[in-house]
């Protein structure tokens, strides 16, 4: 290709539905990392704007589509598929990626062939960007990762060659298929790598999976530690159960 038209060095899945208010902020903060690379939409048939913020960044998009689908994880592996680049990654449309986040991200994994993944660190803000709290991570130990997912989605980068050789997400998997990917990478490959550096900004708000759907979540989490683990750390059964609560109590009471 020209230097007017490098060749990707990211393939970019975001998977949406009924997002269209956030869909744009995420969209730009990808543009905006000043790095060559190809961004696939799978949107699940939105009745919102989504449409139509896709029509605006559609010249800049490397592909889309709107219909029906098989759930998340199903739309980021086709849109993986579909890409070309050396390394791959998915941002869910209500979040965002921060200022040379990617690139440093990828400085990280030229600097270590042995990474399968590198992420980072990230913060979670409300509906409209307000910081509330730091994404609980840390550096990488399969005894950490046992504890809890200490590794944040959007703040995270992973080699194609990674990624199909574990066959992407699983997609019988709804709410803790990333956590599952960490430890499908870690198992075939060692360590995941950090960085200190803030990649991104994960968006926390009433309707996300995580939020609506606490009770599945804390199941699918304890299946995926157990099948990788061998066993489910104590913790799981006595703090986990006690947040599912208090938050979904807390939710409950919002007007």
């Amino acid at each position: 290709m020209s230097q007017q038209n490098p060749m990707p060095l990211v393939t970019i899945a975001i998977p949406s539905f009924n997002q269209g208010r956030f869909l744009g902020d995420a969209l730009k903060s990808i543009f905006e990392q000043n790095l060559p690379v190809e961004v696939f939409v799978a949107d699940a048939g939105s009745t919102d704007n989504t449409l139509t913020v896709i029509k605006q960044w559609e010249s800049r998009l490397a592909g889309w589509r709107s219909h029906s689908d098989h759930g998340q994880a199903a739309a980021i592996n086709e849109c993986i598929i579909k890409g070309t680049a050396p390394y791959v990654a998915w941002l869910n449309s209500d979040d965002l990626y921060l200022p040379g986040g990617l690139q440093a991200l990828i400085a990280a994994l030229e600097r270590h062939a042995e990474w399968p993944a590198a992420y980072g660190k990230a913060w979670n803000v409300d509906a409209t960007l307000k910081p509330t709290s730091k994404v609980w991570i840390q550096s990488f130990s399969a005894k950490r990762l046992a504890m809890r997912c200490i590794i944040s989605q959007p703040a995270t980068i992973i080699r194609r060659a990674a990624w199909e050789a574990v066959g992407g997400l699983d997609e019988s998997l709804h709410l803790a298929l990333d956590y599952d990917l960490w430890w499908r990478l870690y198992r075939q490959f060692g360590m995941l790598g950090y960085i200190e550096k803030e990649i991104a900004l994960n968006r926390d708000h009433d309707q996300t999976k995580t939020k609506t759907q606490r009770k599945r979540h804390h199941q699918e989490s304890i299946s995926v530690v157990r099948k990788h683990y061998g066993s489910t750390p104590a913790k799981w059964w006595l703090m986990w159960p006690v947040s599912v609560w208090l938050r979904s109590w807390m939710i409950a009471q919002k007007p």
